[in-house]
């Protein structure tokens, strides 16, 4: 049973991967291309080597992922795999394949701001099925391992270096407006990778256990986790109580709690993932 599980967590991941990395084609000949955005990474320098030499960017990037690809290989390890081969291969043939799609779109914000966009969703999809569309993220990888530099400063730093030629190369409007893109590209995957929803942490802290207790369990009919708290000004120990609700609940839970028990401090937070046992499934958060 574990092993039939494995096996269908493993295809559903590659299944993400290749769609991920479809997006990301589509959003290179849909936007990027047509609104002349170099936004970083390979397909950034395919950009700028199509308006320079009007060389294929689907062949270019494909010549020049395939040897980062080894190079990743080597120097890091099983961490670069069949799940980057396949997105680093799929990518440029997505973008080959649908090279005669033509969008009447030259408006360079909105080519950065959807593209951006469509790339992120794409990129998002790829890393939550654990793989990687390979290109400058090897050089990046690379550069953290033997500078001590932080994923993210790597990154910038490689992708910083193609904005800049984009700036020579075309000029500094759409270099800037590559920057817009990066910037939305790296938002929208921090939101497709944490999965982000519309759930709030409650945490209640109270005198009156009992009749808060109650409120949760016989209005809005969710389960709840209760902490021990020590008051730092009174010295004084209160109940923490702890209850993920959705958007609406917590709405209705915010009036009735202002209504019966107004005393309560009570803090609402955005709460971007649920993981575990209960919540979705049998409607109840209960980590006791």
């Amino acid at each position: 049973m574990v092993q039939q599980n494995h096996k269908h967590r493993r295809i559903i991941d590659y299944i993400q991967v290749v769609f991920g990395a479809t997006l990301v084609g589509l959003s290179y000949n849909i936007f990027l291309l047509p609104a002349k955005i170099a936004a970083g990474g390979i397909s950034g320098v395919s950009t700028l080597l199509y308006e320079i030499f009007q060389w294929n960017p689907a062949l270019v990037q494909a010549i020049i992922n395939i040897p980062l690809f080894i190079i990743g290989l080597l120097l890091l390890g099983k961490d670069f795999g069949v799940k980057t081969l396949i997105g680093t291969l799929f990518v440029p043939f997505i973008i080959w394949l649908t090279q005669d799609i033509h969008v009447n779109l030259h408006e360079p914000m909105l080519g950065a701001i959807y593209g951006g966009i469509l790339i992120g969703v794409g990129l998002g999809i790829v890393y939550r099925g654990g793989g990687s569309t390979g290109g400058t993220a090897a050089i990046s990888q690379v550069l953290k391992k033997y500078t001590g530099l932080s994923s993210g400063f790597s990154q910038l730093i490689v992708d910083g270096l193609v904005v800049a030629a984009a700036a020579f190369v075309l000029n500094l409007e759409l270099a800037l407006f590559a920057l817009i893109s990066i910037y939305v590209t790296s938002k929208v995957i921090d939101f497709v990778q944490l999965q982000t929803s519309p759930t709030k942490l409650v945490m209640i802290i109270t005198d009156k256990e009992e009749e808060v207790q109650r409120i949760i369990r016989e209005e809005i009919d969710r389960g709840l986790t209760k902490v021990k708290s020590l008051g730092g000004y009174t010295n004084r120990e209160r109940t923490m109580i702890l209850c993920v609700v959705e958007q609406s609940e917590a709405i209705y839970l915010k009036k009735v709690l202002q209504e019966q028990e107004p005393s309560s401090f009570v803090i609402f937070l955005n709460a971007s993932e649920i993981l575990g046992r209960g919540f979705s499934k049998d409607k109840y958060y209960d980590a006791n």
